[in-house]
């Protein structure tokens, strides 16, 4: 069996990384959840390019069907080709479209599939994919064909918590929560994008960063890709560590809502600024 170890670019905690492989091992679903900038999307694409597989992406949205990860029958074109063509229609399998859990049921090696925030599909979306995510197998009516998985794929589901899963879905999965990152392995994060970041700006940076995300009444509290882009922000300006100890430059890139930034705003002394990153002169935001 291949064990997933973490990848170059994706930093890994030894909690999760347990958990993929205990998924892998058991062939049963991943669900993970957290926050939003945790890295859960990533994460399979870690697992794909650390064990060296392809990747089916299934992005979730409202109006997704379980059917359609399945397969489709395009009707239409069916009904077209009679009509109008000259072919003949009485092979229906022309018609048929896998969906991405078919296509992963299909390939003819290990994949990984990501089903992408599930809970933003109708609650009894993930109910309609029990029996085939269990028996990893489903029915094709209209051929009478079955598509089998020839190898299990390895299945990471994602869910920012909009819905709760149900019991039964649950049941048949292996469940990881991923907390947030602490400031050790938030620092070893920073070190994978910017290897060459200087030792205090990311020390000051880190401690402005955990200081806004302990009040509790913000909205939408800075995720780690907001950070990424504050810290790039803040190398391309060249903005020295010992302004961030006193001012919060380009407030805008971590904080999304007018509220919070008002929030952050109140609790300073100083001011917040932009920065332009030509003349390095301040104005205010």
């Amino acid at each position: 069996m291949d064990y997933f170890k973490g990848t170059e670019d994706y930093v890994i905690s030894p909690e999760l990384r347990d958990s993929v492989n205990v998924s892998i091992a058991l062939g049963r679903p991943l669900v993970v959840k957290g926050e939003p900038g945790t890295g859960k999307t990533l994460l399979a694409r870690a697992i794909a390019t650390g064990l060296q597989k392809k990747l089916f992406v299934w992005n979730i949205k409202s109006t997704t069907k379980a059917q359609e990860g399945l397969y489709m029958y395009d009707t239409v074109k069916r009904l077209n080709d009679a009509r109008f063509g000259d072919r003949d229609i009485s092979d229906i399998k022309p018609y048929i479209k896998l969906g991405k859990l078919g296509e992963a049921f299909a390939a003819t090696e290990q994949v990984v599939l990501i089903i992408d925030e599930i809970d933003k599909a109708e609650l009894e979306f993930p109910n309609d994919l029990l029996n085939e995510l269990d028996e990893m197998s489903f029915h094709i009516p209209e051929t009478g064909e079955t598509i089998k998985a020839k190898h299990r794929p390895i299945v990471i589901i994602t869910s920012n918590s909009e819905k709760e899963l149900p019991d039964p879905f649950l049941r048949r999965c292996i469940f990881h929560y991923i907390e947030f990152p602490g400031e050790q392995l938030m620092a070893d994060i920073i070190g994978v994008h910017f290897p060459d970041i200087e030792t205090r700006l990311l020390r000051e940076a880190l401690k402005k960063f955990y200081w806004i995300r302990r009040f509790d009444m913000l909205r939408k509290k800075p995720s780690t890709s907001e950070l990424i882009d504050w810290l790039q922000a803040l190398i391309i300006a060249g903005i020295p560590a010992s302004l961030i100890e006193k001012e919060l430059p380009f407030v805008g890139t971590l904080l999304k809502k007018k509220e919070d930034a008002d929030l952050v705003a109140s609790k300073t002394d100083k001011p917040h600024y932009a920065y332009s990153t030509s003349t390095k002169s301040r104005r205010v935001s």
